[in-house]
């Protein structure tokens, strides 16, 4: 690395951290509290794009230190971006300071705890940092995609909305010092506390990032559908743990913008990871896909995702749980709902889900860029149109993982039951959307009828 090129790295981390505690600070003190997480997440995200090739735009201590420990970036240049990154922090927080001549304190909100304030800044340090390697760091994806600022930027808005009511949101050491700095005349030494975590956070991501993605440490790059079991259960698992847990996170506390949030942490690990297992992260999707045949996921493999699914859910559950103080919520048709409308409701939403699912990722030529969009935004449609009707769950792993933490906390066990019936409608969602996938688009099947064809001449 030559002394331009350096002064140049060190330059593009300052600014681009620069402008995101800036924004952070902005919004916090002026902005709108509906809009704000996603001012902060598009800064984020510009910024990536605006100086990714120039410094890998880090704009972040712990995403530093994942991509250390996965040996994506030397550990020299990690202590010079850390700095760099500090300084930035802690300039934007004194500008922001004497420009608007008004501060505020990082800690826990109050009601919480270190702890549940620590967990929830690890665990969405952990998904940013996860999400920053996966799709602009592994041997399948770096410097071969364009979404990977939009998957990057848009897990502040899956963490923003759904945990900063609890820690303030950070994710970002130099988010931590730099609020810490400026408001030291209130109080100081929060910072520490939170880096901590979020180190946790981001060494725990390089870790599992190496585990799904095996082929990290070897020489060559093995076709996608090469991933061993292990692997692919894993990523379901990640998958499906992250939306349930911001499900939950943004339920109980009371988010301006929940789906939103929770159609963004389904994207971003969609993006993540949709090399990797598919992607599914949803039971009545891995039906949907089995369903649609085409060789796309075999019967044993269904079974095992669908298992490791509601597995996932449940943990999540008891997790957002465990962050809220013991607060859960029941599953069940909205106020002034009945059974009918519900099952109406998650059958065709979960049906447009599973649709595009099949649609966009599964046929012979799948979206390229915008296939992690496209399936987020089925539940950006789904829980605004039917949320109030049906609680717009569209996925059996949310509703056993809901109903299961209302159970254990409180609720009793008479309403688990729903969870149940909500499963049933999911899955009959799924069903006709292999249907239809089939009518609609038939020349999948002669070109899948034609490979197998093929296969069998090859091995006479």
């Amino acid at each position: 690395m030559g002394e331009d090129s350096l002064t140049a790295k060190c330059l593009a981390e300052f600014v681009g951290t620069f402008m995101l505690i800036l924004t952070v600070g902005c919004n916090v003190l002026t902005g709108s509290p509906v809009w704000a997480v996603t001012s902060i997440a598009c800064t984020l995200m510009v910024s990536i794009y605006a100086l990714g090739g120039v410094s890998g735009a880090n704009f972040n201590p712990a995403v530093s230190l994942a991509l250390g420990i996965a040996k994506k970036l030397e550990w020299k240049d990690v202590g010079i971006y850390m700095g760099c990154q500090i300084a930035g922090g802690i300039c934007a927080g004194l500008v922001y300071g004497l420009a608007l001549w008004d501060v505020f304190n990082l800690a826990p909100t109050p009601g919480f705890s270190w702890w549940q304030a620590g967990l929830a800044e690890l665990l969405y340090t952990f998904m940013l940092c996860f999400v920053v390697l996966n799709v602009a760091c592994s041997k399948q994806h770096a410097g071969k995609n364009q979404f990977y600022g939009l998957a990057i930027g848009f897990v502040v808005v899956a963490g923003g909305y759904g945990a900063g009511h609890i820690s303030g949101g950070c994710f970002n050491p130099a988010v931590a010092v730099g609020i810490d700095v400026s408001s030291a005349g209130l109080g100081f030494g929060w910072c520490f506390l939170y880096t901590v975590f979020e180190f946790i956070g981001a060494s725990l991501a390089a870790v599992l990032f190496q585990v799904v993605r095996p082929e990290e440490k070897e020489e060559e790059l093995p076709c996608p559908e090469a991933h061993e079991l292990p692997a692919k259960v894993l990523s379901e698992f990640l998958g499906t743990y992250f939306l349930v847990l911001t499900v939950g996170l943004n339920v109980i506390g009371g988010s301006k913008a929940p789906v939103f949030s929770i159609a963004a942490s389904l994207m971003c690990m969609i993006f993540a990871l949709g090399t990797v297992s598919g992607a599914h992260f949803n039971p009545a999707v891995t039906i949907a896909i089995v369903a649609a045949g085409r060789g796309k996921c075999s019967p044993k493999d269904a079974g095992i995702y669908i298992a490791t699914q509601i597995t996932a859910g449940i943990a999540a559950a008891f997790t957002y749980s465990a962050m809220e103080g013991g607060k859960s919520f029941p599953l069940a048709p909205g106020k002034g709902y009945g059974w009918a409308e519900a099952a109406i409701a998650e059958i065709m939403f979960t049906f447009l889900l599973a649709f595009v699912v099949l649609s966009v990722a599964t046929v012979e030529s799948p979206l390229s860029e915008y296939f992690g969009l496209a399936i987020g935004s089925c539940v950006t449609a789904g829980g605004y149109a039917i949320g109030a009707v049906s609680g717009g769950s569209l996925n059996p792993a949310v509703s056993f993982g809901i109903s299961a933490s209302h159970a254990a906390f409180g609720g009793g066990s008479a309403l688990f039951v729903n969870c149940i019936f909500y499963t049933i409608f999911e899955i009959i969602g799924g069903a006709i959307a292999a249907g239809v996938f089939m009518a609609t688009h038939p020349s999948e099947f002669s070109k899948a009828a034609e490979a197998v064809d093929e296969g069998d001449k090859t091995e006479a």
